[in-house]
């Protein structure tokens, strides 16, 4: 008890860290934002407590399964803490923020081609966006999308090479699954590798999507969220994360669909050995 009372509160002081450090490390943040802030903090650091204190989760998927959780989260808080600095570089310069911006271009660069989600999230800029603004962007679109890239990558190699979640222990896929309803009609197996074909094809057209979203809400009069640092850290790390989370998912779903079809394999061959002559 004590042990998973730690883990939860350590949990969500890193959950609470990542989500305050954009508005405290950039400056000028008028107050009511700093506020808002701090609500959304102490939100997410209560959720996380209430759900790792949990016997057994009912949010949070693949808990009892690492690293799935921590490698989303590690990659989040990175293209957070990345994607600050940026920003905050861009009011202050510093040593460190001049050399992540230099990164952050050559790799926006470097993805921005014809059609890519670096180049549609370039294209909804205002055409009146000075180069400073352009640059800003591409760099920060280039450094986030490329971590999200390597999350799915790191992930897959974890499944495929590390055998990931069976590796130590075995698997229990209502713990780990807790959103997904067993009783809710149809072979489970079919419904776990249709829910990772398209949560895989939504992560894969999410970051095209995105731009295109904010470019429509643009025409019809809505400001655009490059207006400010903060505004611009979290959507840019929302447009890079939200997807590769949701590939994420989709390898994980599958992987577990795999398993139980292999489970369900060994068990048909063993009772047709076992039938009498």
């Amino acid at each position: 008890m004590i042990h998973r009372l730690a883990g939860a509160a350590l949990r969500a002081f890193l959950v609470a860290f990542v989500v305050a450090l954009p508005a405290m490390a950039l400056p000028d943040m008028p107050s009511d934002v700093s506020q808002m802030v701090l609500l959304a903090a102490l939100v997410g650091a209560l959720l996380t407590v209430v759900e790792y204190t949990a016997v057994f989760p009912s949010l949070i998927e693949f808990r009892a399964a690492p690293p799935y959780n921590r490698l989303r989260f590690a990659t989040l808080a990175v293209i957070v803490v990345l994607l600050t600095v940026i920003a905050r570089h861009s009011l202050h310069p510093t040593l460190v923020g001049s050399a992540l911006t230099s990164l952050g271009s050559m790799i926006g660069a470097a993805m921005d081609f014809p059609f890519s989600p670096v180049r549609l999230m370039l294209v909804g800029l205002p055409v009146d966006a000075s180069s400073g603004t352009v640059a800003l962007v591409r760099a920060a679109a280039g450094i986030a999308y490329f971590l999200s890239l390597v999350l799915v990558v790191v992930f897959v190699i974890v499944v495929r090479i590390l055998n990931w979640p069976i590796r130590k222990h075995a698997f229990n896929v209502w713990v780990n699954l807790p959103l997904f309803d067993p009783t809710a009609g149809g072979d489970v197996l079919h419904r776990l590798k249709r829910d990772a074909h398209f949560n895989v094809a939504l992560g894969f057209l999410l970051p095209f999507l995105i731009p295109a979203a904010i470019r429509v809400a643009a025409d019809l009069g809505s400001a655009l969220p490059f207006s400010g640092p903060l505004t611009m850290v979290w959507v840019m790390t929302a447009w890079a994360f939200l997807p590769a989370s949701l590939m994420m998912r989709g390898v994980a779903l599958m992987r577990i669909a795999d398993l139980i079809e292999e489970k369900r394999r060994r068990a048909y061959a063993q009772s047709e050995h076992l039938q009498p002559a």
